[in-house]
């Protein structure tokens, strides 16, 4: 699968959505092929892992715990995420003139359903109650000032590129955080 990969990904060049869509489907990743990298994560939303990155494409693998993620974009990345196994609940907004985001639709996404995610989109995910939900990742260019959204706080934090879709618990995470109007 490794070298398979690599062939797929090193080949693209600042891919349009269509052909980021094909390379996701041709690599034929499934739950047997990444489940050795899996592992749980009781205090986030998930666990993350790399599988692959270059200046245009990266690859990553999400373990789900029960919890939700926060609202988020992917900075300036587009991509698709691909259910390997459980069910997905995705929440997709649009900012409001205050600048916060507000609902537009929930929908679901069960095992082997691909869904695309636009540059500056926002929406947020988690697993569906009592399922084991793993989700496969390919954007492009590799996500960078990730902006994540504090509802409550009427708050936006760019956080760093280790940070995944919640609000920081480092400082050295928090590249920008901005307060919004309520």
């Amino acid at each position: 699968m490794i070298i398979k990969s690599m062939n797929i990904l090193d080949s693209l060049r600042d891919p349009s959505k269509e052909e980021l869509k094909t390379a996701l489907i041709s690599l034929n990743i499934d739950l047997e092929d990444v489940k050795k990298e899996l592992k749980t994560s009781e205090s986030k939303p998930y666990y993350r892992k790399l599988l692959y990155q270059n200046e245009n494409v990266e690859l990553l693998v999400m373990n789900w715990s029960q919890l939700e993620c926060a609202p988020h974009d992917h900075g300036s990345s587009h991509g698709w995420i691909k259910v390997l196994n459980g069910s997905s609940e995705n929440t997709v907004y649009e900012i409001g003139e205050n600048g916060l985001p507000s609902e537009l639709f929930r929908t679901t996404h069960a095992k082997d359903k691909i869904f695309f995610a636009p540059k500056k989109g926002i929406h947020k995910m988690m697993a569906e109650e009592n399922t084991d939900l793993v989700t496969l990742h390919l954007y492009s260019p590799p996500i960078s000032g990730m902006k994540v959204y504090d509802l409550e706080k009427c708050s936006v934090c760019v956080v760093s590129d280790d940070c995944g879709a919640w609000w920081p618990d480092e400082q050295r995470q928090k590249l920008k955080e901005i307060q919004l109007n309520s």
